[in-house]
């Protein structure tokens, strides 16, 4: 018989740095995750992804096992690093931060594909460009 999901929990850590500090360690011991073993897990597995935010969920089990499933960086992050700025605008419509290419784009939409609601690359790049509009950057 297949084990009964208690809890669904998403969240964002940094690659191969989490700790059991908040605000990850109050989230998973409210869940009845072993946070520890979790940290160890996340660690290992994003090991290659060092210092990047890393979205996460987490399905808690009634007998308090989990399983994890690691998402790419937040479009909004990529980009960032893309135009090489640390934040957005604050007001997309008055100033803008920087400009991005539509080569930028195409690249960050191919690595935000698998979990992008998108049929195509082209569809892709458009929710990556609204992205960017939202945050007061160029598109050229």
């Amino acid at each position: 018989m297949a084990k009964a999901i208690i809890k669904v929990i998403k969240v964002q850590a940094i690659g191969g740095k989490a700790t059991p500090a908040p605000p990850l360690g109050p989230v998973l011991g409210q869940a009845g995750v072993a946070i520890g073993e979790f940290v160890n897990q996340f660690n290992d597995q994003t090991r290659e992804r060092m210092g990047e935010i890393v979205p996460t969920v987490i399905t808690v089990y009634d007998d308090r096992t989990f399983s994890f499933v690691c998402k790419t960086t937040p479009a909004s992050r990529m980009i960032l690093k893309a135009i090489g700025k640390d934040k957005g605008s604050g007001k997309n419509t008055v100033s803008k931060v920087g400009d991005i290419t539509q080569a930028q784009i195409k690249e960050i939409a191919e690595a935000k594909m698998v979990d992008l609601n998108a049929a195509s690359i082209e569809a892709a790049m458009k929710i990556i460009e609204g992205t960017c509009r939202s945050m007061g950057v160029n598109v050229k």
